[in-house]
C-alpha cells in the first residue's frame, strides 16, 4: 500500500514534469503552469486516499496470479478513476485553481506505473529466485479422491506457487508415517482435506506438525452450503469458522457507511428549500399531516420509522383492506396502480420520487442506506410464505435498489423482485452501489417512479 502510494505521488510529479514539456497550440503554453509546489496538498492527500481506495475497489483482494489479471488491472483502473474523481472534487469544493491538464495524465500515468509495478512481482514470481522465495512445498493429507481434487486445485492456482512433495492417507497411514514424510520431504504446508476425515485424525496430524514447526492448511469443506461464504475468526483465542450470507464488515462496508452519512447530510442541506415547498404544497392540497411515518422491517427484520412525504388521503392505511382485491402484486406485497387514495400532488411526488426524500433521515440515523433492497412493511414481511425470501433482511435496507433501476413498475412478481435483491446481495460491491446511484439519477428525471 505504501509503495502504491509512493508511486502515485511519484505519478503526479511526473505528470507535471511531462506537461511543462508538451507545447501545443490548443494548450495553455507549458511556461504559464504553475510550480509543483501548487500541487503540495494534492501531494498530502494522494498518500491518505490511496490505500483506502485501492482496498474498497478490491484491488488488495486479488492474487498476482495470471488467471485474475484481466480482474486485478479492472480493480486497480476503478481506484484509479476514483482518486481522480475525488482530487477534481477537493479542487473544486477547495477552490484551488490547478493545471487541468496537468490531473489528466496523472490518470494513465499512475495506472502505468502501479501496473509496471505488478507486472515486475510477477516476473519476480516466475524466475528462479521468485520459486525459491514464494513457491510452497506442499504434503496433501486426504483420501485418494479428495487428495486428486485438492492436487488440481493447487495446480490451476498456478504452476510456480505450489510443489506437490508426497502424499498422506488420512484413512489408513499412521502419524508415524506423517513424521518421516515430513523428515524426508521438509514441506512448508501440510494441506489437509478433512471432509471425510474424522476431526481427531485431523486435530493429530495439527499436533504433529505443530512440533514440526509445520504449517497446516485444513480445506473447510466438511459442511455442505451454497450460499454461505466461510471466514476464519477467533474469539477469546480459539479459532472460529463463520459462515455468512451477508457481506462481512470490511473497509469497503466502512465506504459505504461514510457515504451514507456524508451524502445524505449534504443532501439534506441543499434539499432543505424544496423540504419546504413539498410541506406546504401537501399542506395546501389535502388535510392531514406533511410526513407519512410507517414501521418498515430494518436489518434483521428489526422494526424502524420509516419517513415519507404523504401522497396520499390522510386516512389511506383504514382504506387500505377495501383495495386488495384489486392488488396487482404476488405475495405479500400490495400494489395497485392509479390508486383512488393517492392526492394529485402525491401522485407528482411519486411520480419524480421525491416522496422518497425525507428518508435520507433514515439514512443519517443508520437506519437505512442510499443502496440497498427496499424495506417493506412489518405486516408484509411477516407474510412471507418462502422463509429464503427473509434473506433480503440480512442487509441494511436502501432508498434505491437494482429493483428501483429495473422497470419497478413492470414487476408484478414479489419473486422476481426478491431474485433481484438476493443478486445484490450475494454480488455486493462498493463500487457497484456507485454504479446503481448512478443510474437512478436518469430514472428519477424519466419520472418513471411508482404509479
Amino acid at each position: 500500500m505504501l509503495l502504491d502510494a509512493g508511486l502515485c505521488m511519484l505519478g503526479l510529479w511526473l505528470s507535471h514534469a511531462l506537461r511543462a514539456q508538451i507545447n501545443i497550440d490548443f494548450l495553455p503554453d507549458p511556461s504559464d503552469i504553475e510550480g509543483f509546489e501548487r500541487f503540495t496538498w494534492v501531494m498530502i492527500l494522494i498518500p491518505l486516499l490511496t490505500p483506502f481506495i485501492f482496498y474498497t475497489q478490491g484491488y488488495y483482494t486479488r492474487d498476482l496470479l495470471p488467471n485474475s489479471r484481466v480482474r486485478h488491472y479492472a480493480a486497480l483502473g476503478r481506484g484509479c478513476l476514483l482518486l481522480f474523481m475525488i482530487i477534481i472534487l477537493a479542487m473544486f469544493l477547495m477552490k484551488w485553481t490547478l493545471a487541468r491538464s496537468v490531473l489528466l495524465l496523472f490518470l494513465p500515468m499512475t495506472f502505468t506505473l502501479v501496473a509496471i509495478k505488478d507486472e515486475l512481482l510477477r516476473w519476480l514470481r516466475g524466475s528462479s529466485l521468485g520459486r525459491t522465495q514464494f513457491s510452497k512445498r506442499v504434503i496433501i493429507a486426504a483420501n485418494g479422491s479428495e487428495a486428486r481434487r485438492i492436487r488440481k486445485k493447487l495446480k490451476d492456482m498456478g504452476k510456480n506457487e505450489f510443489e506437490v512433495v508426497g502424499e498422506f492417507d488420512v484413512e489408513q497411514a499412521s502419524q508415524e508415517a506423517l513424521l518421516n514424510l515430513l523428515h524426508d520431504q521438509s514441506p512448508n504446508i501440510v494441506f489437509v482435506g478433512s471432509k471425510y476425515a474424522q476431526f481427531s485424525t485431523v486435530e493429530r496430524i495439527i499436533q504433529c506438525c505443530e512440533l514440526e514447526g509445520v504449517d497446516v492448511w485444513v480445506l473447510a469443506n466438511f459442511f455442505h452450503t451454497e450460499i454461505c461464504k466461510p471466514t476464519l475468526d477467533t474469539l477469546v483465542g480459539s479459532p472460529l469458522l463463520v459462515f455468512r450470507t451477508a457481506p462481512e464488515f470490511t473497509l469497503q462496508s466502512f465506504a459505504k457507511q461514510i457515504l451514507d452519512y456524508v451524502c445524505s447530510f449534504i443532501l439534506l442541506l441543499i434539499l432543505s428549500p424544496l423540504f419546504l415547498i413539498i410541506s406546504l404544497s401537501i399542506k395546501i392540497a389535502s388535510p392531514g399531516p406533511v410526513f407519512f411515518a410507517q414501521k418498515r422491517s430494518g436489518l434483521n427484520g428489526q422494526p424502524f420509522t420509516m419517513y415519507k412525504f404523504r401522497s396520499m388521503v390522510n386516512n389511506a392505511e383504514m382504506r387500505k383492506h377495501e383495495l386488495e382485491r384489486l392488488n396487482e402484486m404476488s405475495g405479500p406485497v400490495f400494489k395497485v396502480t392509479n390508486d383512488p387514495r393517492v392526492t394529485k400532488i402525491g401522485a407528482f411526488l411519486r411520480k419524480t420520487s421525491l416522496d422518497e426524500l425525507p428518508q435520507l433521515l433514515n439514512v443519517l440515523k443508520g437506519e437505512m442506506s442510499l443502496v440497498g433492497p427496499r424495506p417493506l412493511p412489518v405486516d408484509e414481511t411477516k407474510h412471507f410464505d418462502d422463509i429464503s425470501h427473509r434473506r433480503r433482511l440480512s442487509v441494511r435496507p436502501g432508498m434505491t435498489c437494482l429493483w428501483q433501476i429495473s422497470g419497478r413498475n413492470n414487476i408484478t412478481d414479489f419473486k422476481e423482485w426478491v431474485r433481484l435483491d438476493l443478486e445484490y446481495i450475494d454480488n455486493w460491491s462498493f463500487w457497484g452501489d456507485i454504479k446503481i446511484l448512478i443510474k437512478t439519477i436518469p430514472v428519477v428525471f424519466r419520472g418513471l417512479g411508482a404509479k
